[in-house]
């Protein structure tokens, strides 16, 4: 997530020089639609909400902890092993007592969708309660339970795509993975970075994106699109190439750049000595970026394998 909250002199530069889908799973694709809107609003929050909003100044003579990449990388696997263990536990308690079929994977079957709701709704008011309250102060805490929520949502999603399309979570897993190790290894090595220009064509595709997920999702609740269009307008077709599939590229490109955002504010929080507790929300977004990255190709491979 492009964590806006740096947007402040802590942050910033003091030297002015340098300056045709699988029919039978439509209660995981509109789950899957929910929860892409869901991230998708939470990095269009931040943007349009956290510019600014940190007015601390920068840690001063009697300041002692500074923000470092070394910490924020800490904290960022501590939070990603809170998920991973979260997201344990939704995955068991999303298929419990279900008979995954073997020979027929097109069978209805009926997970226990709890966690995934459960996860979903808490992981968006935590991200909300902390993009707009850390103005004041830093809460790990709610960091921490935002990252379990968010297990539980990964969790709960990923098993129910697993058993409609086996390998689908390694595959998605394995796409994400390289994303971010391609985009983070550009980034380190000075070949892509944060502008004025890129960050506003940004914003501007972040609401178009926002706008479609949202009224995709709305005709899909409400049933005015074909129930055989399990993912609704993303499962349209444009010569024969499933709109979901182009839309998902251009999004995975926009999380990619969201990620050198998230890079770009660590870097300058550490180069102007910034507190140490804002390496938090240097993880806090780089978290709801990679997650929302995760549910994105997890729809782009469940739109191409259900369409073979």
């Amino acid at each position: 997530m492009s964590n806006f909250a740096f947007n402040n002199p802590a942050f910033q530069q003091q030297d002015p020089r340098n300056v045709a889908t699988y029919p039978g799973a439509p209660q995981g694709a509109q789950g899957a639609q929910a929860a892409s809107l869901q991230h998708g609003a939470m990095d269009a929050a931040a943007n349009a909400q956290l510019e600014g909003m940190y007015a601390a100044p920068a840690a001063g003579s009697l300041e002692t902890d500074r923000m470092s990449v070394e910490d924020t990388v800490w904290k960022t696997a501590g939070l990603f092993g809170i998920l991973l263990v979260t997201a344990a536990i939704g995955w068991v308690l999303t298929l419990g007592g279900i008979t995954v079929p073997e020979r027929d994977p097109y069978s209805d079957y009926a997970p226990n969708l709890l966690p995934w709701i459960v996860g979903a709704l808490g992981g968006f008011v935590l991200a909300m309660v902390i993009t707009f309250t850390s103005r004041k102060k830093v809460r790990p805490a709610l960091i921490f339970a935002y990252a379990a929520f968010e297990g539980l949502f990964i969790g709960g999603i990923s098993s129910y795509f697993e058993v409609l399309w086996p390998g689908i979570v390694f595959q998605a897993t394995l796409a994400t993975v390289s994303v971010v190790g391609v985009t983070l290894a550009l980034f380190a090595s000075g070949k892509i970075r944060a502008s004025k220009k890129a960050t506003k064509i940004f914003m501007i595709a972040m609401i178009g994106y926002l706008v479609f997920s949202l009224l995709n999702l709305v005709l899909m609740w409400t049933g005015v699109l074909p129930r055989d269009q399990a993912f609704g307008m993303y499962s349209a077709e444009i010569a024969g190439i499933p709109l979901g599939l182009i839309i998902g590229v251009l999004v995975v490109i926009m999380a990619a750049y969201s990620l050198v955002l998230d890079f770009d504010q660590i870097q300058q929080g550490v180069r102007n000595g910034a507190p140490r507790t804002y390496g938090w929300l240097g993880a806090f977004g780089i978290m709801v970026t990679v997650v929302w990255l995760y549910v994105e190709i997890l729809r782009i491979i469940a739109i191409v394998r259900g369409s073979d």
